[in-house]
């Protein structure tokens, strides 16, 4: 995964619109559009869409402190990135943005359930402890997995202009 000067570039600025966009968005709490990028841009490079997506992680890292709250980080848009990967290439045109919409969805809906593991080691919680930490993030969870079904329809518009700046910047 050799990269050069110019994906180097554009994939830094990637991360730092993916951080943007999410500091744009906090006042609306677990609204955001990090799943759609992470989406956008697996679909668009592939395994080289992990440079801007850990660009990313760093930026919320470093700005918001490598809190106990971070480390998940690296790991739960890890997964997002990697179902992304197995969805066919050549899908159905008016069937893929339901279906990202969907993936998108349950990232959301699933996202306290998949942060609770890391959270239970670190609070020593046992496993009814981890599923009261679940249960309470539940309407957290809700929100997040709807926002980010209705944000989900963004993705091939936005992977449709990656490819399309890609003539024009990276070749």
């Amino acid at each position: 995964m050799k990269l050069s000067l110019k994906e180097m570039t554009i994939f830094a600025l990637l991360g730092a619109v993916m951080y943007s966009s999410k500091i744009i968005m906090e006042f609306m709490p677990n609204v955001h559009l990090i799943g759609v990028f992470v989406m956008a841009l697996t679909l668009c490079y592939g395994f080289k869409a992990l440079y801007p997506i850990y660009v990313f992680i760093l930026l919320t890292g470093l700005t918001n402190g490598f809190a106990m709250w971070w480390w998940p980080y690296l790991y739960l848009w890890l997964v997002l990135w990697g179902v992304t990967m197995l969805l066919p290439k050549n899908m159905n045109k008016v069937l893929a943005p339901f279906v990202y919409s969907v993936v998108c969805a349950l990232h959301g809906f699933l996202y306290g359930t998949m942060y609770s593991p890391y959270q239970a080691l670190m609070f020593h919680l046992d496993f009814r402890g981890m599923i009261a930490w679940i249960a309470a993030g539940l309407p957290w969870d809700m929100v997040h997995g709807i926002s980010n079904f209705i944000c989900g329809f963004l993705i091939i518009p936005l992977y449709k202009t990656f490819r399309l700046s890609n003539k024009y910047i990276i070749d």
